[in-house]
């Protein structure tokens, strides 16, 4: 009963209500044959002995005498050093140097307290490990160790990968990708003779036996070849063959994204976590690109609700504006023009009169020359007399 109380180790607070709770942590893992092992990588293990025991004991044995040969050769060296490399890359502990001489892995690590660091690794300190760190190295959560230059936690290793092991799990992905590639074009190749030339396929010494005759007339092929022959039908080395190429395909597609992912890390000079970073940077630039044009529109959509009433409206005024401007000059200068016509005419005329009047030589004494005074635009002072005279009022 004390066993289902008991409370799951974690790296990081579940479900904490205050960051400045401890952390407990667990047994940190040697490598990759710690316990649990994790699914993906029992997966890997049973897809491999799976490959080794249809594509040697069944399919390579069928094909022709000269192809055999350089089948066996090529695919087993691909399929042995990838044993190899996986088994390395496994077995290594990535840790670092002082994590490897200080720790037991058969204790837990000490709780970590978030009320001293905000951190586990501070100012190159890492505060699970107690140990002095480089710049490159990074704590890992399902290790929960100090990995030496990290690059990411392989689930299909069931161990960290970085500087101890980083190339060991290169060739292995190569190695792999090579084998998967190869291994499928033989199946396929037999899979296609078998409907084209079913004959080509029996060059093994052990079809040629006279007990065999009759049941190879009748659709019986051999498998295992040369150490077991096993008699098999037709169909069930076609169903083989097919569901062998499926999970073939799955393997190169997943293999060959992988591979091609490595090898673009690799001629960037950078890891798996700085590429993991660095995308996290962009895409957190990207929202906050995106958060800042979308404040920008609606501050707009607030500030110019009807931007065309209000551009058609500085227009009219300023149309406006001008057209006053221009109305007020000209009914002035008119008003000016009218009226200085008009006095002209008024004086012409009193001129005139007068004339009709006194016709000697000499004005009558009495009479003063006509002045106008020209104070105001729109007025002027008379006075009698001839000889008009216009004079500016200061």
């Amino acid at each position: 009963m004390n066993c289902c109380r008991r409370r799951l180790r974690r790296t990081a607070p579940a479900g904490s209500r205050s960051r400045n709770e401890l952390v407990p942590t667990s047994v940190p893992k040697v490598n990759g044959w710690s316990c649990p092992p994790h699914i993906f990588q029992l997966i890997g293990w049973m897809v491999y002995i799976y490959m080794v025991i249809v594509g040697f004991g069944i399919y390579i044995p069928l094909l022709p005498s000269l192809w055999k040969l350089a089948a066996y050769s090529v695919i087993a060296i691909a399929f042995t050093v990838h044993l190899i490399a996986h088994l390395a890359a496994v077995s290594i502990d990535p840790a670092h140097t002082n994590v490897r001489t200080k720790i037991d892995y058969t204790k837990s690590l000490p709780f970590f307290d978030r009320k001293k660091q905000p951190h586990v690794i501070h100012n190159l300190h890492c505060y699970l490990c107690d140990v002095q760190v480089g710049p490159e190295v990074k704590h890992c959560g399902v290790c929960h160790k100090c990995v030496e230059n990290f690059d990411h936690h392989c689930k299909w290793l069931n161990t960290c990968v970085g500087g101890r092991n980083y190339w060991y799990f290169f060739v292995t992905l190569l190695s792999a990708t090579l084998g998967v590639s190869l291994l499928l074009m033989v199946i396929l190749f037999i899979f296609i003779q078998h409907y084209m030339d079913p004959a080509s396929l029996r060059t093994a010494p052990q079809f040629d036996s006279e007990s065999l005759l009759t049941l190879v007339n009748n659709g019986t092929w051999l498998v295992f070849l040369p150490l077991v022959a096993m008699e098999t039908s037709s169909v069930a080395i076609l169903v083989v063959a097919f569901v062998t190429i499926l999970i073939l395909l799955i393997c190169l597609l997943l293999l060959g994204h992988l591979l091609g992912f490595h090898f673009y890390i690799l001629a960037n000079n950078m890891s798996t976590y700085d590429y993991i970073m660095k995308q996290r940077q962009k895409e957190a630039s990207k929202r906050d690109a995106e958060a800042g044009i979308s404040k920008h529109s609606n501050n707009n959509g607030k500030g110019d609700q009807n931007p065309e009433t209000s551009v058609d409206c500085q227009a009219s005024l300023s149309r406006s504006v001008g057209t006053c401007k221009y109305e007020e000059k000209r009914e002035i200068a008119s008003r000016l023009s009218e009226s200085i016509c008009t006095e002209l005419k008024n004086v012409q005329k009193l001129s005139n009169k007068e004339n009709s009047i006194f016709y000697g030589t000499e004005l009558p004494m009495n009479d003063a020359p006509v002045l106008i005074v020209m104070g105001d635009v729109s007025s002027f002072k008379m006075a009698g007399g001839q000889g008009g005279q216009c004079v500016e009022q200061p």
